[in-house]
């Protein structure tokens, strides 16, 4: 099933592609570098990269923002805030927060494949004030209690 997502151009990423799926099977599009010169991203630096691209969501639905494994693998190149999440009311050009985890400086050229985004839908949560909560085997087992 595709749901239609609209899309606008702004001016420094005409001429690159509209994100896509690399296979029929793939979960996230590419997202491209809408970068006018490279940009540098040292060790233990970040950048927000641009993709040029601003977006309207179809109500019920986020995009998320998630690292390509590659560049993960090979560059240490991850997002901070992975997932990422675009919500369905922002209008403003779709940025990539990029961290260098990597021990060399990483080198973001136009049109480079730099994050990958996921449509999802959204379930909206509404709090109930309780006294108490149900008992589970777990309880308040925290961080770690599942390995014993």
């Amino acid at each position: 099933m595709s749901i239609p997502i609209q899309v606008r151009r702004l001016p420094h990423g005409e001429g690159l592609p509209l994100p896509s799926y690399a296979t029929d099977g793939a979960a996230g599009m590419d997202l491209l570098a809408a970068v006018t010169e490279p940009v540098t991203i040292a060790p233990g630096q970040r950048a927000l990269i641009p993709t040029g691209l601003a977006i309207a969501l179809p109500p019920g639905h986020e995009l998320q923002v998630r690292p390509r494994s590659g560049l993960a693998l090979r560059h240490g190149i991850v997002l901070p805030n992975s997932p990422g999440t675009i919500d369905e009311d922002y209008r403003g050009e779709i940025g990539v927060i990029v961290l260098n985890t990597g021990d060399a400086p990483f080198v973001v050229e136009r049109g480079m494949r730099i994050a990958q985004a996921v449509l999802a839908p959204v379930l909206r949560a509404s709090w109930q004030d309780v006294e108490t909560l149900d008992y589970t085997a777990r309880d308040a087992g925290g961080f770690g209690s599942t390995g014993r």
